[in-house]
C-alpha cells in the first residue's frame, strides 16, 4: 500500500494543486486541521504567492473577522495605515496575529505597489464577527449600512428610522457582548423588544439596499456598494446569532453554529462573484460532509460553509483538506502507522498533496479508522470524508513554537 501511495503523491505546489481539477474553481479552499501553527499558515502563503504569480488569483479569504478584514484590504490594496496597526487591528481570533498573517500582508502590500487597481491582489475575512465564546455588537454593521444609504442620497424618507433611533435601540455595546451570555441564555439581549425592534429595521434595511441598486452604482462605486452588501450580510447575521444566543430549546447550539457558517458562506459566495478567490480555514468549515462537534451540553452538527457552497457553486468550488503528522509541543506524536495519517508520514515528500479519490482507491475497502487525537484542538483526517474532498495536503511535523 505505502508504495502505491507514493506513486501518487506528488511535492506540494500551485501546479500540483490545481492539477487536482479539470477546470479552475472559482474558489479553491484548503482546510487546516488545527489553528495557530504558522507552518500550516506558511504553506498557505506560499501557496497564495504562486496562484497568484503564475495562475492570475486575485483574492485570499482567511477564516477572520470580515468586517476587521476590510482594514487590512484597505492597507494592502491603497496603503492605509501602518503594518503595525493593521496587524494589530484587521485579525480577529487569538491566532491573527502572527508572524505568517503578518508576512502574508506585507507582501501582499509590496506586490501591490504601482500595479494598477485591476491588478491587485486583495484581502477578505469571511467569518462574522463572533467566536464560539460570543458576538460583537451588530453596531457596526448596522450604522455602516444605514450611512450607506443616507451618503448615496437616498431620499431619508425611505428609511425605516434615524439614526438616532439606532443609537436608542443598539444601547450600550457590552449588552451584546456579554460574556456569559453563551452559557446563560438568560444573559443575552437576543430576543429583547429592542432586538426585534433591530431586525425588523435591518431587513427594511436591506430591502431598501436591494431596491436601489440603481441609484446606488451611479452614485458611488460598485466597490462601495460591495462593502454594503457585506455590512447587510453582518448585520442580518448578527442579529441572527443573538437571536439565537437567547433560545433556551436542545437546538441552540445547532442554530448559533449553524448560523456562523451561514454568514461564512454568504461572505464567500459574493467573493467568488469577484473572481477566482483562495480560501483557507479550518478544515470544518470548508468539507463538504455535515461537520460534527462535541460541546458542554453534548454532540452539535451543522452544515459547514463549503457544504452550503458546494451545494450552491457545483464543480466551482474546490475542498482540498490538509492533515499533518506531529504537534509535539500539543501531545500529538507520530501516527500510528496504519492511519491516513501513518502511511502519508512515511513519505519522503515533505509537504505533499495527493488526490482524494486515488488515495481513497490506494487505501482499499474498508478504510482505516480515523486517527484518535490526543489533544481537542487537533481534528484528525476521517478517509470515511474522502469521497467528498477534491484532494489532501499532507505537513509532517509542526515545530516548537
Amino acid at each position: 500500500m505505502a508504495e502505491r501511495i507514493q506513486d501518487i503523491a506528488h511535492p506540494l505546489d500551485a501546479v500540483a494543486l490545481r492539477r487536482l481539477f479539470p477546470a479552475p474553481p472559482r474558489l479553491l479552499a484548503l482546510g487546516e486541521p488545527t489553528h495557530g501553527e504558522d507552518a500550516l499558515l506558511d504553506v498557505r502563503n506560499d501557496l497564495f504567492r504562486q496562484l497568484v504569480e503564475q495562475h492570475g488569483y486575485r483574492t485570499i479569504a482567511i477564516e477572520s473577522d470580515c468586517l476587521m478584514g476590510l482594514v487590512v484590504d484597505d492597507y494592502v490594496t491603497s496603503g492605509t495605515g501602518t503594518l503595525d496597526e493593521v496587524v494589530a487591528r484587521g485579525f480577529s481570533h487569538p491566532w491573527g496575529p502572527s508572524a505568517a498573517n503578518r508576512e502574508l500582508v506585507r507582501w501582499m502590500r509590496a506586490y501591490n505597489e504601482d500595479r494598477p487597481a485591476d491588478e491587485r491582489v486583495r484581502f477578505a475575512g469571511f467569518d462574522g464577527p463572533l467566536e464560539i465564546t460570543g458576538a460583537a455588537s451588530p453596531r457596526q454593521a448596522l450604522t455602516a449600512l444605514h450611512g450607506h444609504l443616507l451618503s448615496a442620497g437616498v431620499d431619508p424618507v425611505l428609511l425605516p428610522c434615524t439614526a438616532q433611533t439606532l443609537d436608542r435601540l443598539l444601547g450600550a455595546d457590552d449588552r451584546w457582548t456579554e460574556p456569559e451570555a453563551m452559557t446563560d441564555p438568560a444573559r443575552s439581549v437576543g430576543r429583547s423588544a429592542e432586538a426585534g425592534e433591530l431586525r425588523t429595521i435591518a431587513h427594511d434595511l436591506v430591502s431598501l439596499l436591494d431596491e436601489q441598486t440603481p441609484h446606488l452604482l451611479a452614485a458611488a462605486s460598485r466597490e462601495s456598494w460591495d462593502r454594503a452588501r457585506l455590512y447587510a450580510r453582518t448585520a442580518t447575521g448578527l442579529l441572527s446569532y443573538h437571536y439565537w444566543m437567547a433560545d433556551t430549546s436542545p437546538a441552540r447550539m445547532n442554530r448559533l453554529l449553524g448560523v456562523r457558517d451561514r454568514m461564512m458562506a454568504r461572505n464567500l459566495l459574493a467573493l467568488a462573484d469577484r473572481g477566482p478567490a483562495f480560501v483557507h480555514a479550518h478544515n470544518s468549515h470548508l468539507q463538504r460532509e455535515r461537520s460534527t462537534m462535541r460541546m458542554w451540553q453534548g454532540p452539535v452538527e451543522w452544515w459547514s460553509a463549503g457544504a452550503l457552497v458546494s451545494a450552491r457553486l457545483g464543480g466551482e468550488y474546490a475542498f482540498v483538506a490538509t492533515a499533518l503528522g506531529t504537534i509535539r509541543h500539543q501531545g500529538v506524536d507520530t501516527p500510528p502507522p496504519d492511519s491516513v495519517e501513518g502511511l502519508l508520514y512515511a513519505l519522503p515528500e515533505n509537504p505533499c498533496v495527493i488526490g482524494a479519490g486515488r488515495l481513497a482507491e490506494a487505501l482499499g475497502d474498508p478504510r482505516p479508522a480515523p486517527r484518535v487525537s490526543p489533544w481537542f484542538g487537533y481534528a484528525s483526517l476521517d478517509p470515511a470524508h474522502l469521497d467528498t474532498t477534491d484532494g489532501v495536503v499532507f505537513v509532517k511535523d509542526m515545530p516548537h513554537p
